[in-house]
């Protein structure tokens, strides 16, 4: 009987994190885990390179070493040189964010990813995340995301949850209201 890619994802992102949570480095790795899976995101060439059958795993797993060896947390460099060296690179990305969300899971929490244009303070995060705990009705944990796509304001998505505060988005609000009232 054939996995399917959903049933395999899931079992490689419980199966990192019950090895993280035993050597008690989950926060770490989950913060390491999704900076890396966002970057993979943003670059097509690295993502196609960890995936590529035809390139030798050595040297799929050399590239891991040489972006995170020495960086990150050794569990972090472990658990994406196990996923990429078991032939499952093309997965990474789901991988981790089904890690992401089994390890909100297990502190009763949802994951708030947040996208903006620039850092956010600590002060600035919090009150971002106390919004979006009363606009979900959830205890939310906010990963944030500068993206240079994001002009101004905040992108939140939670769940299947969309909060678009950005500027690009009220800029088409006005637009649509102006074009209504010709």
């Amino acid at each position: 009987m054939a996995t399917n890619s959903t049933e395999l994802v899931d079992r490689y992102a419980r199966g990192l994190l019950t090895i993280v949570e035993a050597e008690g480095a989950t926060e770490r790795v989950e913060n390491e885990l999704y900076r890396f899976g966002r970057a993979l995101e943003g670059h097509n060439e690295l993502r196609a390179a960890l995936s590529d059958p035809q390139v030798p795993v050595e040297r799929r797993l050399a590239v891991v070493e040489e972006l995170l060896g020495g960086k990150a947390d050794p569990h972090t460099t472990a658990a994406i040189s196990h996923v990429i060296g078991s032939g499952r690179g093309r997965l990474l990305v789901e991988i981790i964010d089904a890690f992401m969300r089994l390890a909100a899971q297990q502190r009763d929490q949802a994951v708030a990813e947040v996208r903006t244009a620039i850092d956010l303070t600590a002060e600035q995060q919090e009150r971002l995340r106390q919004a979006l705990n009363q606009a979900t009705g959830r205890d939310v944990e906010l990963k944030v995301v500068v993206d240079e796509d994001v002009v101004g304001g905040v992108l939140a998505t939670v769940g299947d949850t969309v909060i678009d505060g950005t500027v690009s988005r009220q800029l088409a609000r006005m637009r649509s209201r102006l074009a209504g009232s010709h």
